[in-house]
């Protein structure tokens, strides 16, 4: 395809979901369930074809040397399948928020003014590796009464295909326009440029991926972007804790899987409890091959830990996003020591403190600057599904429209309404 003719195709797919938009906008409620739930059914009767399409890429992929964790990501399992096909029932059985009317004042002239929820319009999903976006992406956008065209990696061109193959089949069972979820079906690059170039079909772009694709996006889109960089999660470890519920969390927050971008890549403890944690959690990352990087006490405390994996830390350390089995350590002072570095060092992602102290979870909550703040809980968490949204079309490190997880609201706007009975402005 000439660049000519790509520019056109991504255009009449604009074209299309501006025209779509409006029909999803007005969509019942049943009818955008009915889509979900006919989806989730269709998703769990496609497991072998899905399972093919999928064989293809992780070949691809693992021929073209990929590392271990993008081809982690590929994997469409029966479990990733399950997952999202729950994801879908999950929405369908959510309140539909479009048409939501809230905060409605009379005010002294007579007229009533409030505030309804409608969707956002269309957007664009540009995402890499994992093809279970797809269907996390279409779910969203048709219970939101969006419109969205997707453009998915190219080392996931098959089982993207597979799976929005089905969600256009679920649409038209359901009544509603196939076009209202379109998937751009080259894996030519300069696709994107023009995806992102189209103020008059797209109303936000949201890019999930590695931190080169969201900073190019970022500087060349010419539509909004809801987005984060990186995700440089911290583990707090107090200096009053449980220390077994601290060894519990922090080796889930980093181990329970290491691509993703909640996993905990930094570690700070407390030195009052460096001694006694620091070893019993440097030997289970020396169980499970986890680097340790750290400062000069981390090391000190951890040089005698069995087959133990230690490196210095470096400056670049505490910004490092890994998403591999390393993980930067400090001993810090005290929690003000501890909120100061993670303000500085952390992506404003997720960040935990481990404590019995109120008073300082209480301040970790209020002066981490970060989308998701936690106290006792593994970094982990800092997803949608697991915060009940049914699914996430990304997670926003930005602070304007959407902050963290973005689930159906985050794909809606507001606007105001006013209620009148003749009244007429003097």
């Amino acid at each position: 395809m000439t660049s000519t003719e790509l520019q056109a195709t991504i255009a009449r797919m604009g074209t299309a979901a501006r025209a779509a938009s409006s029909l999803m906008a007005a969509a019942s409620t049943s009818a955008k369930n009915h889509a979900l739930t006919a989806l989730a059914r269709l998703l769990r009767e496609s497991a072998a074809p899905l399972a093919e399409a999928n064989r293809k890429d992780i070949a691809a992929a693992e021929a073209a040397g990929l590392a271990a964790p993008m081809v982690d990501r590929l994997r469409l399992t029966e479990k990733v399948i399950a997952t999202v096909a729950e994801g879908c029932e999950q929405i369908a059985a959510m309140p539909d928020p479009v048409g939501e009317i809230t905060g409605v004042k009379r005010r002294p002239s007579g007229i009533s003014v409030g505030q309804m929820r409608v969707p956002l319009g269309v957007f664009g999903m540009i995402y890499e590796s994992r093809p279970n976006v797809t269907i996390e992406a279409a779910s969203l956008a048709i219970k939101s009464g969006n419109a969205c065209i997707l453009r998915g990696g190219s080392e996931a061109i098959h089982s993207n295909l597979a799976l929005w193959k089905l969600v256009q089949a679920a649409l038209t069972e359901a009544g509603l326009p196939a076009d209202a979820v379109q998937l751009v079906q080259t894996t030519d690059r300069a696709a994107v440029g023009y995806l992102i170039a189209s103020p008059e079909s797209v109303d936000v772009i949201i890019p999930r991926g590695g931190k080169g694709l969201i900073e190019r996006i970022s500087r060349e889109a010419r539509v909004p972007v809801i987005k984060h960089l990186d995700g440089n999660c911290h583990v707090y470890v107090d200096a009053e804790v449980d220390l077994e519920l601290a060894l519990k969390v922090t080796d889930n927050a980093k181990t329970q899987k290491y691509s993703p971008c909640n996993a905990a890549e930094s570690l700070l403890v407390h030195e009052a409890v460096a001694a006694k944690f620091l070893p019993k959690i440097g030997a289970v990352f020396a169980a499970k091959g986890v680097e340790v990087r750290g400062d000069a006490t981390v090391l000190a405390l951890l040089k005698d830990v069995p087959q133990a994996k230690l490196a210095e830390a470096t400056e670049q350390d505490w910004s490092e996003e890994y998403l591999a089995p390393i993980i930067s350590a400090k001993v810090v002072k005290s929690v003000d020591e501890a909120i100061a570095h993670i303000n500085r060092y952390g992506s404003h992602h997720t960040d935990a403190i481990l404590t019995t102290n109120h008073p300082n979870a209480m301040r970790f909550l209020r002066e981490v600057d970060s989308a998701s703040v936690m106290v006792n809980a593994s970094t982990r968490f800092a997803d949608g599904f697991e915060y009940g949204l049914g699914a996430e079309i990304g997670i926003s490190t930005d602070k304007f429209h959407a902050r963290g997880p973005v689930g159906l609201e985050g794909l809606t706007s507001m606007k105001w309404i006013v209620l009148g009975q003749g009244e007429v402005r003097t």
